[in-house]
């Protein structure tokens, strides 16, 4: 029997498990989320208004090269909810495995801050981020079968720049975190013709499994 492990390199606490006993799983995809959080800033509140999450394959400007996410959770976004190890999803997808290089965030027309001690929301000016979108470099490399998070990292202290006449511009300072959350265990049996079921164990005694297909070939994803 030969198998071959898709071993993440940073594995945290998986809520679910699935299995399969075919083939048509294994397409060739990863699978990515984008989630942000955030570095506490001096502020009430930094809203910023999120309408769609991109990404692009090759290390250019390219706009053949972006492709839309296409689980998108479009909204305001208050920055400070998210601070101290708290995130939130943005977008998730499932993508071809390979590179990717740059992750784009187009940005919305609501983007506003409150001051402390204050109860007036100022507008934040953010020129490019409502034209082309903030772009980020990232060169993420996805395996077949893995789950990814790709975790933004707002510094919202840094990422207000006020202009000097009440009014404040927006330009982020993002830092981002690229971890593997889910493998998979993938292999084959011979001879295919005895329909093994194939188990996994783990240190807790927790087991998951499924079947090999009539090639012999299985998959066990978590």
């Amino acid at each position: 029997m030969r198998t071959k492990f898709l071993i993440p390199f940073l594995m945290s606490g998986l809520i679910w498990f699935s299995s399969c006993n075919s083939d048509s799983d294994s397409n060739g995809t990863a699978r990515l989320q984008v989630r942000m959080t955030d570095a506490p800033g001096d502020y009430e509140e930094v809203n910023v208004d999120i309408r769609s999450v991109q990404i692009h394959k090759e290390d250019t400007d390219s706009e053949s090269g972006w492709l839309t996410l296409d689980e998108i959770n479009p909204g305001i976004y208050n920055l400070l909810n998210f601070a101290n190890g708290a995130d939130t999803l943005l977008a998730s997808a499932d993508l071809p495995a390979g590179t990717i290089s740059q992750i784009r965030l187009v940005l919305g027309e609501n983007n506003s801050i409150k001051l402390k001690g204050s109860n007036e929301r100022i507008a934040l000016k953010t020129p490019s981020g409502q034209t082309s979108g903030l772009k980020v470099k990232i060169n993420a490399d996805l395996k077949e079968d893995v789950t990814y998070v790709v975790l933004l990292d707002f510094d919202a202290a840094k990422s207000i720049v006020a202009r000097g006449n009440g009014q404040y511009n927006l330009k982020p300072v993002i830092r981002t975190i690229t971890q593997a959350v889910a493998g998979g265990i993938r292999g084959k049996v011979t001879p295919a013709e005895a329909k093994p079921g194939i188990y996994v164990i783990s240190a807790e005694n927790d087991t998951i499994g499924g079947f090999a297909n009539v090639n012999g070939d299985f998959l066990i994803k978590g």
